[in-house]
């Protein structure tokens, strides 16, 4: 057993300043001899649960702390940064009460003391230090602080007061060594305050990282810590290399002159016996009457709750609940139900709407008789064993989605209920991805971007993905890398780093409610709202028994409460989807056309392809494309599709699955599909079905071989042969990594269904709420008035007389809200329909005489004016704004002479104002001019778009819009027309131009990397506001997708090209061919494919009408894919305009790439 200790440690939960990961730490600490080693990072306890644990699987004495701030006055007080000093202490829990004060004492640096850091005071310290072991810390410690001011009195007198604090026996000074000069100085010191005040030494090595080579990498996360660079001279480092996890040996060594300081550290790790309960429930007890249980009161609001879902109550309702009560019961967690209900309960009766369900708990009878859930599973053949299993016991997981308008509000009434000292959200750390590291590591490296973007984009963006998987010996990015030593060394330097902490935030939407004082088991810290943030994160609040609840904000049920209030108030129906079979043939129509922008879970471009070829006509459909359309399954979308349509014979693997196989062709879609399977063929309880469903996901060899001979022999024991065994099993794994939650698939269809119902019978409806919802989101705004225009649905400008503060639904079309206006806040919209419910606005002059000029100030004014909100008035916009100031200056002079009561009882406001200028002479402003005013203050173009001169020339020369390039496979080239919205230029190491230039479409933008071959080549032609055409390759990046020109064109020039043959062509002497075709004229026609399944379908007869409404002059040539032929059909009964939204309309029927412009020459004169 070793006499040293390390005590002083930070582990990677000093964020970006820890470089040790917890399990290689430990792991490293047990081969080094250590049988006890501390947890001591910087100001948070982030770590402690994953530290512990590990600490206990390797059979090391974990030791509990944390190096805290401290200011010299008090922690409430906020002085300046220079001001204000803090210095570090070291505290370490010697007992269960000290590791509770530890808690309690984080917990209030992060809640009552913040500034700069996590501060507490003496006066908290002597509140909560029984149990703690402290010491006088490093050279920021206070003692030291004061040894280094040359002030040993002052060293002195501090050390005593933590004497005092703490008690002679719990208070040390703290040597290290380093190699740094001011330690030393500080050692010398401390030894003799400590011979002559009987304060004990410890001996320490401030642990920063595992290895001393380790120092870069440690280094290189303080860089990306503060915004650094490696090579900066000033910047904040560490000194030496000497901040690792030295042996025993070593601290010896380094402290032969004192090995008392050595001994001591042995000494006070036998002292320190913390012991944190894993594995328990630290359930909170519902409250209930007195005279009750919580079993027998959750079956008494069941049995109300299943006698409203089934009126008639069967015999199969009744034993599916009585056998879900049972294992609630069994298990401990009638509680736990009764809390979700009753939070629910509270939404459902405060008006907050309430989704379906989500996850597993869908499968549930008892959460849908308690209306916790809004999907029978007994229709819908959900499994309760997927959410809660009798044969494993784990804590249940229901997550809640609510009107994310409201969330706050339940959150709100749990704490009230229960107590903000008992309910927190959770923390959650981002963490070092690969691709992102790549990023960082490069930037404090100081390498080319052209060298890391390209490094970087080698590295699929989806979560989960790991370095050791990309970058294996034969991949084409470790055979790039080696090429290159500063990529050898990025790329060593990343492995290291990657999957390190980099910062915390608050989980999306989960919250836990303890029985008692939380912080008596989490430190918490400042978090949203006034809501404190546990600093433990879900895996390790799980480990000590925490209740967790998902609150989960969601916009689409949003959507679909201001839709069905909507409709409720425009059209006195009134919507209710309780009960619905969702067999509406209009809302399957519109799901097959794929007309989806908006649709939960089915508005992305790849998606709307798949709804477009698969056209589901049932729900089951919906639940199954759902449950496809993800990385993996997607591959069986093909196969699903054609056997749906009757093109691909379904099989079964053995005709006893057939009614488990049948919804979905023969296909494994669903997890539960799976457990189901093992039931039926190998005799497994559902219990064991989940245990092997779990078990076989995890593709572990010896776990797969124990599987496969359970399941046979249960397959030989109810009559099956080996061979059938081996079959279906072999099927089990093969889909067990795609198979999907059913449950979760069918809640989620159930809101899929529902906003595509209100879309496709309410239209005006639903799109007025979606773009309510999306207010200050201008590129979604963008996105779906664009969709809205498709559907032939105006939408007016805001209009201080007409709008209200959301987009409404007028006769004429949809009427934009006055709050998607920049610069336009809440009170003034308050004040402008508080005066216009009295009657409508006449002038500038009325309007500036009755609105409160406090909240309605000239910014207002000027951004309601220049985005056409007061064009309702007899004032164009320029003359408004030329007006404005003379209009303000009267509704001051006129409100107040109305407070001193002057005003005549019959003056008429706004009515016959002596204007003191001419405004005649003012111009109206252009039309670009009105354009940018609109996008500047809107968002978006409403009364036009610039590139509206240029839709035919876009749809003859490009393959894609901007907002398809997501969709686009990587690398893939595209062609592509934008304006030019935004230059930004930099300088790469090697001192070349390159450039990041956004460029916009009618209602997308897209960031291009223009790198310096291509600037030089084409930066006359990257102007701000000229419409380019771009022909480029496709990347993916974490912040979305990029594009990298190969050549860029000015469209102008483009399509003088395309009406005349350019003069380039004709500088040198035609030959007799290029005669030939230089008298040939340049036309354009039509290209529209017919799919074979398209053929003598309905679509046929919607294409008709399309082809009638865009009555023009190009001919349209029907390609049919069947057969190979082309028919050419006459002009002028069925010669089109081309525009964009033309091919759109043709594309949403027919499919993608549909619609094709094509430039063909003809002899003479067409």
């Amino acid at each position: 057993m070793s006499d040293f200790v390390h005590l002083h440690v930070h582990t990677e939960y000093s964020l970006l300043d820890g470089a040790a990961r917890i399990r290689e730490l430990v792991k490293k600490a047990k081969r080094t001899g250590f049988d006890s080693l501390a947890i001591t990072d910087h100001g948070a306890m982030y770590g402690v649960i994953p530290f512990y644990k590990a600490c206990q699987e390797e059979g090391i004495q974990p030791i509990i702390g944390c190096e805290m701030y401290v200011t010299g006055g008090s922690m409430e007080e906020r002085p300046s940064q220079r001001e204000g000093q803090i210095y570090h202490l070291l505290l370490l829990a010697e007992t269960d009460e000290g590791y509770r004060n530890l808690m309690k004492l984080v917990t209030e640096a992060h809640l009552r003391g913040f500034h700069y850091k996590p501060r507490i005071d003496k006066k908290t310290l002597r509140q909560y230090c029984k149990g703690l072991i402290a010491t006088s810390s490093c050279l920021a410690g206070e003692v030291p602080q004061a040894i280094l001011d040359g002030d040993i009195m002052k060293a002195r007198r501090l050390a005593e007061e933590y004497r005092e604090i703490f008690g002679s026996d719990n208070f040390f000074f703290e040597l290290q060594d380093h190699g740094i000069p001011e330690q030393q100085q500080v050692n010398r010191q401390l030894i003799g305050l400590s011979q002559g005040m009987g304060i004990p030494l410890v001996a320490t090595n401030d642990l920063h990282y595992i290895e001393q080579q380790d120092a870069e990498v440690q280094d290189c996360l303080l860089c990306i810590g503060t915004n650094s660079k490696l090579e900066d001279t000033e910047r904040l480092r560490f000194p030496t290399e000497e901040f690792y996890l030295k042996s025993a040996e070593e601290m010896a060594r380094l402290f032969a002159h004192m090995p008392e300081a050595v001994a001591n550290t042995r000494r006070i790790a036998d002292r320190c016996r913390v012991t944190i309960p894993l594995g328990g429930r630290l359930l909170p007890a519902f409250p209930i009457p007195e005279e009750e249980d919580a079993a027998n009161y959750l079956r008494d609001r069941c049995l109300e709750g299943a006698r409203e879902r089934y009126p008639e109550q069967t015999t199969e309702v009744m034993e599916r609940l009585d056998y879900e009560l049972s294992i609630i019961a069994t298990m401990g967690f009638a509680d736990y139900f009764l809390i979700v209900w009753d939070f629910v309960r509270f939404a459902r009766e405060a008006g907050i709407a309430v989704g379906p369900g989500r996850g597993s708990a869908a499968g549930s009878l008892v959460a849908y008789v308690l209306h916790i859930t809004d999907i029978d599973p007994i229709r819908y053949q959900l499994l309760f064993e997927r959410f809660l299993n009798p044969e494993r016991i784990n804590m249940p997981d229901i997550d809640i989605d609510f009107n994310y308008e409201r969330r706050d509000e339940v959150i709100e009434y749990v704490t009230r209920k229960y107590g903000d000292h008992r309910v927190a959200q959770i923390i959650t750390f981002g963490t070092m991805a690969p691709r992102a590291a790549v990023r960082d590591v490069g930037r404090v490296m100081e390498l080319p971007y052209r060298d890391v973007d390209k490094v970087a984009k080698m590295i699929p963006a989806q979560p989960g993905v790991r370095l050791e998987d990309v970058m294996k010996p034969e991949s084409e990015l470790a055979k790039w890398c080696q090429q290159d030593p500063r990529l050898i060394r990025l790329m060593q330097t990343v492995k290291k780093v990657e999957g390190i902490p980099r910062h915390a935030s608050t989980h999306a939407a989960g919250v836990v409610i303890s029985k008692g004082d939380l912080t008596d088991f989490v430190p918490l810290e400042e978090g949203n709202d006034g809501v404190s943030l546990t600093q433990y994160p879900m895996e390790a609040l799980e480990e000590i028994g925490l209740l967790k609840a998902d609150f989960l904000g969601l916009r689409n049920l949003t959507v679909i409460e201001r839709t069905v209030a909507a409709i409720a108030e425009n059209e006195a129906e009134h919507i209710d989807f309780q009960g619905d079979d969702y067999d509406d043939l209009t809302t399957y129509t519109l799901l097959s056309q794929g007309v989806t922008m908006g649709v939960f879970q089915l508005e992305s471009a790849g998606m709307r392809k798949v709804l477009r070829e698969l056209k589901p006509s049932t729900f089951e459909d919906l639940i199954a494309v759902l449950a496809l359309y993800r990385p993996g399954p997607m591959a069986q979308i093909p196969r699903f599709i054609r056997a749906k349509h009757g093109l691909e014979k379904v099989d079964y693997p053995h005709k006893d699955l057939a009614p488990i196989l049948q919804n979905t062709y023969g296909i494994i879609v669903y997890q539960e599909q799976i457990m189901r399977i093992a039931s039926t063929m190998a005799g497994f309880s559902l219990g064991q079905a989940d245990i092997l469903r779990r078990a076989v996901s995890k593709k572990k060899r010896a776990v797969l071989d124990e599987q496969r001979e359970a399941f046979v022999n249960g397959a030989i024991a109810k009559g099956y042969s080996v061979g059938t065994g081996k079959k279906v099993y072999d099927l089990i794994v093969q889909f067990a990594d795609y198979g999907f939650n059913r449950s979760h698939s069918a809640a989620y269809a159930v809101l899929a269904y529902q906003t595509a119902y209100l879309k496709a019978n309410y239209p005006q409806h639903f799109m007025s709420a979606l773009l309510t919802t999306v207010m200050g989101n201008h590129t979604k705004m963008a996105e779906y008035i664009e969709d809205c225009q498709r559907m032939g649905i105006s939408i007016a400008h805001p209009d201080v007389n007409k709008s209200e503060r959301a987009f409404a639904v007028k006769k004429s079309g949809i009427q934009m809200g006055l709050g998607a206006i920049k610069n336009v806040g809440t009170q003034a919209i308050t004040s402008i329909l508080s005066e216009r419910k009295k009657r409508e606005f006449r002038n500038l002059f009325d309007f500036c005489e009755r609105v409160d000029l406090r909240v309605c100030n000239r910014r207002v004014m000027e951004s309601l004016i220049q985005c056409g909100a007061m064009d309702g008035f007899p004032e164009h916009r320029a003359q408004a704004l030329a007006m404005l100031d003379e209009a303000i200056e009267h509704g001051l002079e006129c409100q107040r002479r109305a407070n001193e009561n002057q005003l005549q009882l019959f003056n008429d406001p706004g009515e016959g104002v002596s204007v003191k200028f001419d405004y005649n002479h003012v111009k109206p402003f252009s039309q670009s001019e009105k354009l940018e005013m609109e996008r500047e203050l809107l968002g978006l173009y409403l009364s036009g778009h610039p590139l509206d001169d240029w839709q035919d020339m876009i749809s003859q020369t490009t393959d894609h819009r901007l907002g398809d390039l997501e969709a686009v496979p990587e690398e893939k080239n595209v062609k592509v027309a934008g304006l030019v919205r935004s230059v930004k230029g930099i300088t790469t190491k090697k001192g070349d131009g390159m450039a990041f230039v956004t460029i916009e479409d009618f209602s997308h933008q897209v960031e291009m990397v223009v790198f310096p071959t291509a600037l030089r080549q084409y930066r006359s032609l990257l102007q701000l506001d000229r419409p380019i055409l771009v022909t480029g390759r496709i990347n993916h990046h974490e912040k979305g997708v990029k594009l990298i020109p190969g050549t860029i064109e000015d469209l102008e020039r483009v399509a003088a090209k395309i009406k005349n043959p350019t003069a380039d062509q004709q500088t040198t002497e035609p030959n007799k061919k290029d005669r030939s075709a230089k008298s040939r004229v340049p036309h354009v026609e039509a290209y529209i494919r017919i799919p074979t399944e398209k053929e003598g379908t309905s679509a046929m007869a919607s294409l008709h009408q399309v082809l009638a409404e865009y009555k023009g002059h190009v001919a349209v040539r029907l390609y049919y894919q069947s057969t190979g032929k082309v028919l050419a059909l006459p002009v002028a009964k069925y010669g089109i305009h081309p525009s964009e939204s033309c091919k759109r309309r043709v594309e949403d029927i027919l499919g993608e790439h549909s619609f094709r412009l094509k430039e063909v020459f003809s002899s003479g004169t067409r």
